[in-house]
């Protein structure tokens, strides 16, 4: 279904997580804006994925090079197939039934040749606003300007985006406190892009190999 994207919507502040206030936080993101969610990792900030123009605004908002990919974020692992377009591969149906909801993020290639990250977080807020959003995708990145501290709470992220964002769901502070664990999955290899709450052991662990660290620098 074609979504209609409207120009930014006048900015609304940091909200509780009503049932009101998650409907309009999803129609805000459907209609193109920037929205501040919580995550049991860090704040995250969101953008229709399938949105140039949003995701425009989404890499102003963080001073970010386009050529920085974003994750997106799924209500559950079931919603995996149908946004790679093909298969699951088996080392990633493991570490999703594993650490799925949680922070996690796994980075796989589409039948588009596209890599992509994607996530379930484990924050119910997150999770309702993700149901509401139905067929709309969120590309979702951490909720501050690049090379700022990420934001932990709901003031500290709309603080550091109320030029850009519409709104701010307040979840309370999130409980990790740290970016999500970032696994790439090609073919037969894994690779840690980031360690994060979840360690290379573990991984390692539910995997059945060890795969090889590589810094790098992605979504919460």
């Amino acid at each position: 279904m074609a979504l209609t994207v409207n120009a930014p919507a006048p900015l609304t502040g940091v909200l509780p997580p009503t049932d009101a206030a998650i409907r309009e936080a999803a129609r805000l993101l459907r209609d193109g804006n920037l929205v501040i969610i919580p995550t049991e990792t860090v704040y995250g900030v969101a953008a229709l994925a399938t949105s140039p123009a949003a995701m425009t605004r989404l890499y102003a908002a963080k001073g970010r090079p386009p050529a920085k990919p974003v994750a997106r974020m799924i209500a559950s692992s079931d919603a995996l197939p149908a946004a790679l377009g093909t298969d699951v591969p088996p080392a990633a149906r493991r570490l999703a039934e594993a650490f799925w909801p949680g922070p996690l993020t796994l980075v796989l290639r589409g039948d588009d040749g596209i890599t992509v990250g994607y996530r379930v977080p484990d924050h119910p807020v997150a999770l309702a606003w993700l149901r509401a959003l139905g067929d709309a995708v969120p590309a979702v990145t951490s909720a501050n300007r690049s090379g700022e501290p990420a934001a932990t709470d709901a003031a500290a992220a709309w603080h550091a985006l109320r030029p850009h964002a519409a709104l701010a769901l307040d979840g309370g502070p999130s409980r990790q406190g740290q970016a999500s664990t970032v696994v790439q999955i090609e073919g037969s290899t894994l690779r840690i892009l980031r360690e994060g709450p979840i360690p290379a052991s573990r991984i390692a662990a539910v995997a059945g190999r060890q795969p090889p660290a590589h810094p790098c620098c992605t979504p919460p």
